[in-house]
């Protein structure tokens, strides 16, 4: 066959590759008119100009001549706002990718970042941190949860292996047993956990309240290098969506890429929820909106699922902090009540299979 007679493969699996990558222009564009946005509205609203000066004020190498803001105002923005801001963007990228990565994996559209019991295994660890003595409780929940976390996928995997398969069906049955067997545990912890069971209740719905710095500094390493690793894998994720047996017989070492894409989205997982809680809905929905808004190719839906769903939880945290101020609400309650919505509109302005 002559060149000018050979298929175009790529531009017929991945066509308008083009619009995808101004998408991913766009979404950068919009996560940062969304960080200046976020950060200039709280109990003290601050201009959108003088946000965007004392943020910009704030990066190295950059200086405002003359700052014509008090103090205050930039101890408001810099420390107390902003780290809470990019923590919620770090978990929502996070939790979208991980999302993305797990329905990819599995084929399954339902599959999200706490199939596998990631979710039950960080409560687990969290409960028993709150209910360590005082002062031991605030520094080792995060630890626990993210120890708890990555201590239920070990067991999973171990049950679900077989041989040197690990076979799909029943990595999501290991999953969603162990997954039950952990939340009786905390459910029976948290019946017995006295005085501290609003706190634990408060964290299990998921809550950005106590975000610093320290928080973002922890977390952000293993989000960034879990994602890079899972990025680095795009193009096999794709040929996993014919078959395993066609993955294989194309080149693909399919059991090597489900450890790693498993742990590496696991890793991630377990570092979004150690410091905020159980957030659920983004690790649906982001990565099936990305989908029927740009194609199902895993070279632009992952990242393009990781800049939707750092703006989703952002806007979502921005809701949760001044709908009912100055009551909070949990961020997970607003997930659920915006995402949900959302993603039924999509689906119905689509009116077609889009995985």
């Amino acid at each position: 066959m002559s060149p000018a007679n050979k298929p175009n493969t790529m531009n017929g699996l991945y066509p308008h590759w083009r619009h995808r990558i101004y998408a991913i222009l766009s979404l950068l564009f919009l996560l940062v008119i969304v960080v200046v946005l976020a950060t200039a509205i709280g109990s003290v609203d601050i201009p959108f100009a003088t946000t965007f000066a004392i943020l910009l004020d704030g990066l190295p190498f950059v200086e405002v001549v003359t700052p014509t803001w008090p103090d205050a105002l930039a101890t408001i923005v810099l420390d107390i706002r902003l780290p809470r801001i990019i923590l919620a963007g770090i978990v929502g990228a996070a939790l979208a990718i991980a999302g993305a990565t797990y329905q990819g994996l599995f084929r399954n559209p339902l599959a999200d970042p706490y199939l596998i019991g990631v979710a039950q295994g960080a409560a687990l660890g969290a409960v028993i941190g709150f209910l360590l003595p005082h002062g031991l409780s605030f520094a080792s929940v995060p630890l626990l949860a993210f120890l708890g976390a990555l201590f239920s996928t070990v067991v999973v995997y171990n049950l679900a292996r077989v041989g040197k398969t690990l076979p799909m069906t029943t990595l999501i049955l290991a999953g969603v047993a162990l997954g039950a067997l952990l939340g009786s545990l905390v459910s029976y912890l948290i019946i017995s956990s006295g005085d501290k069971i609003h706190g634990i209740m408060f964290w299990m719905m998921g809550s950005l309240s106590l975000s610093q710095w320290a928080e973002v500094g922890v977390a952000l390493p293993y989000v960034l290098a879990g994602t890079v690793v899972i990025l680095l894998f795009a193009r096999p994720l794709n040929v996993m969506q014919l078959d395993e047996e066609q993955a294989q017989q194309l080149g693909i070492n399919v059991e090597r890429l489900k450890i790693i894409l498993l742990a590496a989205a696991t890793l991630i997982t377990a570092a979004a929820v150690s410091f905020v809680g159980i957030i659920g809905f983004v690790g649906i929905i982001t990565p099936h909106a990305v989908r029927m808004l740009w194609g199902a190719d895993y070279r632009f839906l992952l990242p393009l699922s990781v800049l939707t769903g750092a703006i989703f939880l952002i806007l979502a945290d921005l809701a949760a902090r001044t709908v009912l101020a100055p009551v909070e609400i949990p961020i997970g309650v607003i997930t659920a009540l915006f995402g949900a919505p959302f993603f039924l509109y999509l689906l119905r302005r689509r009116k077609k299979a889009v995985f």
